[in-house]
């Protein structure tokens, strides 16, 4: 059974994040970084473009290695490499740019604006407020 976190921004630089689970993740199975769906599966109008994502160990997906495996790859520069100097390669393990059920984090684009509901605070405002509160002695 697959479950996802879906990360979706929308051009103004709003962030939401969703949980997808079993028959509400399934659609997302076998589609490709770059790939369009429907912002329906997570109350939104328009369309969300896949722009990226890492598995349940954080290996990024990178959208030039093709299929769902994991690799080591030759890198310079791009998704998965960070402080590299001109002229460095280095070898690093990478996710291909199709989505599987080991995938767990998805970063998604939305074309449109997010409309955030103020009635259900997201898992994560929850928690800051549990975490103010004073400890009782």
């Amino acid at each position: 059974m697959a479950t996802f976190k879906l990360t979706i921004s929308d051009k103004i630089g709003k962030s939401i994040t969703r949980e997808l689970k079993e028959k509400d993740a399934n659609p997302l199975l076998g589609l490709q970084i770059g790939n369009e769906l429907d912002a329906a599966i997570v109350g939104q109008a328009g369309k969300i473009r896949i722009t990226g994502g890492s598995d349940k160990s954080g290996v990024p997906l990178r959208e030039d290695i093709h299929g769902g495996a994991r690799k080591y790859i030759l890198l310079s520069k791009g998704v998965g490499l960070r402080d590299a100097e001109k002229g460095q390669r280095f070898r690093k393990l990478i996710r291909g740019n199709t989505i599987t059920e080991e995938a767990y984090q998805i970063n998604c684009f939305l074309d449109g604006e997010l409309k955030i509901d103020e009635a259900s605070p997201s898992p994560t405002e929850e928690k800051k407020e549990t975490a103010d509160k004073p400890k009782k002695a």
